[in-house]
């Protein structure tokens, strides 16, 4: 690992710190208790198809080269930070970014719901944010549901022949807003509204989360361009043995 590589964990590692110990009041997700039990374990059980596929995924991505593990734990640490950063929206969640979108234009989507759960779990357990009856849905939604559609965006717009980093902010941001879709159907199932029933509650969360949701999306879609670019000149070596890049790319 050279000097800059080091810098820029260094530098993450301080992010993390200060942004990740600072106390606030509101709950970031779906706090603790706020889902029926049902739902809880349902969306913990869909759940672990996905985490099976995301742990095989990393294993052999790390078996067969062990230096990634570097941009691996860097992505790790950019989903804790992003996800720390929150601008209370309605009760029982928040908005924030997720940063799962670097995770899975690097390593895919279902390496990313590893990553993405390792995270809720450090923030449920030790900073009170979120909570672990609550997991499932938390995890599915940004560790998963999230990342699936981030990936799938990647890969069409790889296909199409956008240009590579306009591709990039389009998945991550789409990712994240998706992600606040499932959000707002994991409450609108937990709680449909009298009046119009599911459909009609689920409107009601996307339509509060909206306003702080979409500018977060774009933020979010602009530091990870910033972030890869970044990795491209510091990590070029990792890059290309991950797949990223290939031998003609810069």
């Amino acid at each position: 690992m050279n000097k800059n590589e080091k810098k820029i964990i260094s530098i993450a590692i301080a992010f993390a710190i200060i942004f990740g110990i600072t106390p606030v009041a509101n709950a970031m997700h779906i706090m603790e208790g706020y889902l029926p039990l049902k739902f809880c374990i349902i969306w913990g059980v869909i759940c672990v198809p996905f985490l099976v596929a995301g742990y095989l995924s990393l294993r052999r991505t790390l078996s067969a080269n062990r230096r990634s593990i570097t941009i691996l734990a860097m992505a790790g640490a950019f989903i804790f930070i992003l996800s720390s950063l929150k601008i209370p929206s309605v009760t029982g969640s928040c908005s924030h970014m997720t940063g799962t979108g670097l995770g899975a234009i690097l390593f895919g989507p279902m390496a990313a719901s590893i990553l993405g759960i390792i995270v809720l779990l450090f923030q449920s357990i030790l900073l009170a944010h979120g909570g672990l009856t609550t997991l499932g849905a938390n995890t599915f939604s940004m560790a998963i549901a999230g990342p699936l559609i981030t990936y799938a965006i990647y890969k069409l717009c790889k296909k199409l022949k956008v240009n590579k980093y306009v591709g990039i902010f389009l998945a991550a941001s789409i990712g994240d807003l998706f992600t606040y879709c499932v959000t707002s159907m994991e409450l609108a199932l937990a709680y449909p509204s009298s009046n119009g029933g599911i459909a009609a509650s689920a409107v009601k969360f996307l339509a509060v989360f909206a306003p702080t949701q979409l500018p977060l999306a774009i933020i979010e879609g602009i530091l990870t361009v910033v972030i890869i670019m970044g990795l491209e000149t510091y990590a070029k070596s990792e890059l290309t043995v991950l797949g990223f890049l290939t031998g003609g790319e810069n």
